[in-house]
């Protein structure tokens, strides 16, 4: 009697899980502003900490590196701390997005706005 509602009811199956990745994505987002992420340059002297989306939340400088005369190094210890997190804030940002569409039976690879 409703043989013709085949095609309906597979749309109704796609906007259902539209909406369910979408709200994954949201719970995603709302993680990745609690997931941390540390870099570090000078052998540790310098460690930068920033969330999974790249926002810097900390700076621990080894007190020892603190010279007038090393200024420009110390300068750039700082910069290659907070590039090495940031870094490793999207690596993991890609790690975890990796998980939420390979969970939801799509490529692991797959590109989605993030």
């Amino acid at each position: 009697m409703f043989k013709g509602l085949g095609q309906m009811g597979d749309m109704a199956k796609m906007m259902k899980a539209a909406q369910e990745m979408q709200k994954k994505m949201a719970a995603l987002q709302d993680e990745m502003q609690m997931l941390t992420v540390t870099g570090e340059s000078g052998a540790g002297l310098v460690k930068a900490t920033c969330t999974a989306k790249g926002e810097l939340k900390a700076l621990d400088i080894d007190p020892s590196i603190f010279s007038a005369d090393d200024k420009e190094v110390v300068e750039d210890l700082i910069l290659a701390a907070i590039k090495d997190a940031q870094s490793r804030a999207q690596d993991k940002a890609r790690e975890e997005m990796a998980k939420l569409t390979e969970s939801m039976g799509l490529p692991r690879d797959m590109k989605l706005p993030f």
